[in-house]
Parts: C-alpha cells; sequence; structure tokens
C-alpha cells in the first residue's frame, strides 16, 4: 500500500497497536550518515520557512485522529523541549479529503485562542481513549465547551478568515512537501522523511536532525 493508504486505514483498524509501540527516546548520540532516497526524500521545489533568520524549520504533519501521531505525540514533545535551539518547530494538521478540515480547524482554533498547551494532548486523549470521533464541528464544540473554553469565542475564532487562511495554506503546505502520510516531517523547505522511509519514528527525529544540521552548513 502507498504510505498515504497506509496511513488512513491504520489510524481507525490499528490504533491500538499504533499505542503498544515502544517508544524510546532516539538515541542522537549515535551518528549516523542517512541517504536521499532511503531515508529521505529531497523536495524538487524548495519550499518557503516561516522560520526566524537563523533558525532551521521543522514541521510536523499530523492528524488527530491517527493513531500513530497519537503514539508519536509524547515522544514528539519531549524531543522538542530538548532539540537544537537552532531549530524552529512547528506542527501542520493535515487534510487528505474534506472530512478532516474540521480537526484542522480544532488545532488552528486552540492555537490562536492560545490554548494548544492545555488542550493539545487532551484532544488526543479524547480521540484514542475517550472515542470521542472530534470530526464534526458539533462535536467539537460540545467537547469544547466541557473543556471550560467560552464556546461563543471559540466558535467566532473557528469560523473566521484567519483560520480559514490557516487551513488553505496547510494544505497548500502539505502539498508543496508531497506528504504522503502521518506523522511525517519537513525540514528547512527542502526535506522530508517519514516513519517508512527511515524505519521508525525515533529514525525519524535523527534523520531531522541530520538535515537540521546540513541545512545549517549549506
Amino acid at each position: 500500500m502507498k504510505r498515504r493508504e497506509f496511513s488512513l486505514s491504520t489510524a481507525t483498524t490499528a490504533a491500538a497497536a499504533a499505542l503498544s509501540l515502544p517508544m524510546a527516546a532516539p538515541a542522537f548520540a549515535q551518528a549516523r550518515q542517512f541517504k536521499e532516497g532511503k531515508d529521505y526524500a529531497k523536495l524538487g521545489k524548495p519550499v518557503a520557512s516561516e522560520a526566524p533568520v537563523g533558525k532551521v524549520e521543522v514541521i510536523e504533519f499530523f492528524w488527530y485522529s491517527c493513531g500513530h501521531c497519537n503514539a508519536f505525540e509524547p515522544t514528539l514533545e519531549a524531543w522538542i523541549k530538548s532539540a537544537p535551539k537552532e531549530l524552529h518547530i512547528r506542527r501542520v494538521p493535515v487534510a487528505f479529503n474534506s472530512s478532516f478540515v474540521p480537526q484542522q480547524k480544532l488545532y488552528y482554533t486552540l492555537e490562536g485562542m492560545g490554548k494548544l498547551p492545555e488542550l493539545h494532548a487532551k484532544v488526543f486523549r479524547a480521540v484514542h481513549v475517550e472515542r470521542l470521533p472530534l470530526n464534526k464541528d458539533d462535536l467539537i464544540f460540545d467537547w469544547i465547551g466541557k473543556q471550560g473554553v467560552d464556546v461563543a469565542k471559540f466558535k467566532e475564532v473557528y469560523n473566521s478568515f484567519t483560520v480559514s487562511n490557516q487551513v488553505r495554506k496547510a494544505s497548500q503546505l502539505q502539498d508543496a512537501y508531497q506528504v504522503e502520510g502521518v506523522p511525517s516531517m519537513g525540514v528547512a523547505g527542502r526535506y522530508y522523511t517519514d516513519g517508512t522511509m527511515a524505519g521508525n519514528m525515533q529514525s525519524v527525529l535523527q534523520v531531522v536532525e541530520y538535515l537540521a544540521s546540513q541545512a545549517r552548513k549549506g
């Protein structure tokens, strides 16, 4: 199966298996050379970066309903806290079809309201532990209200031009990086890697650090 098809099917049928995968901390101290075409792909056309001058942009492409993204999230969060300061790390929610859009809007609304640190992990828990799909507007609004968030304000931001524009840009970025599955990573507007290419998500983070160092040199 193509990586995109694999991600879509496993997100719903193999979530439990994904949650049971061991997620040991990446062994960054082990220097290793990675190969283009095997461990990562180099983009044919560079993508514009939003990183500040002097920093290398790293993007995690994810989907809240993806079991592998849920399993990877604690490891990614721990890595972000200890990653080199030269990295500018951000997340981008994907949409392989229109049914993904409400969760994209959920992410950007939480970001716009300053609620991501508080609720990002709770969204994953709601979907994968509490079995709440959170894939439609009304389901999202109901859940948000139970988190103590002002629902009227949330709806205002959720339906705003700003969030619609962010969703549009996320889809453009997803296409530019030729994202085939999630979770996956983009580096410096030049490189793409995922668990299928690198072997597992621990290796993905090693590849990301390697590519970031190459980008800094270049």
